[in-house]
């Protein structure tokens, strides 16, 4: 009977979902041991690297377990900028921050939004391109979700997602937001693009090998 194929359907699948939600329940919660990612190195390709800091009213605000906030310059004076704020499963594993309200929310106008796919190691990444402009300054910026190392996503609900898988698999779902940008004029602009793309490829390489590590 339809009717009672449906009942035993409804009630087998509310038993295994209250028995995965005590299973999930019943392990403890783990901590980050080493953060790591404050040993990615300063020298990366043609450019070397110097800390910066935010204030520390943006540190608290952002709360996460560590932050990476570089500017890698090179010999002919280019800059880039790079952000790396990484959440262990205690904080929830993802970043508040939202660039499509932070850059208008400090002046910043948003004139391009869109994906990009980059080469790494023979497998192609998309994440995602954001032009900002304020007067004759413009800002390009690559940012993307990261979580288990090598997991690369673009939008929030991914990273859901995943963080729901891994902590089902794994008993953690800690993540990271990455953002990888540059200034220029109108007239730098593709440079600055192919630019972030090329050091963005780097820190794609490089950030499973120092993805923190929690028992």
């Amino acid at each position: 009977m339809p009717s009672s194929r449906s009942f035993c359907i409804s009630l087998s699948t509310l038993v295994l979902t209250i028995g995965l939600v005590f299973f999930i329940a019943q392990r403890g919660e783990p901590v980050v041991v080493k953060t790591n990612l404050e040993n990615i190195p300063y020298a990366l390709g043609a450019y070397i690297g110097t800390e910066d800091r935010f204030d520390d009213s943006i540190y608290k605000e952002l709360n996460a377990d560590r932050h990476v906030y570089r500017h890698y310059r090179s010999a002919d004076g280019t800059q880039i900028n790079l952000y790396i704020g990484y959440y262990g499963t205690a904080k929830g594993g993802r970043t508040g921050h939202n660039p499509y309200a932070c850059l208008p929310g400090a002046g910043w106008g948003i004139v391009k939004n869109q994906k990009v796919a980059i080469e790494v190691s023979g497998k192609r990444e998309t994440v995602n391109l954001v032009v900002a402009e304020m007067g004759n300054t413009y800002r390009t910026m690559l940012h993307w979700y990261q979580s288990d190392g090598d997991k690369v996503m673009v939008t929030g609900i991914q990273q859901n997602i995943q963080r729901l898988l891994l902590k089902i698999r794994h008993n953690r779902n800690d993540g990271a937001y990455v953002q990888v940008s540059m200034l220029s004029d109108r007239s730098g602009l593709d440079q600055a693009k192919m630019k972030t793309v090329q050091f963005a490829g780097q820190i794609l390489q490089l950030l499973p090998a120092f993805w923190p590590e929690e028992k």
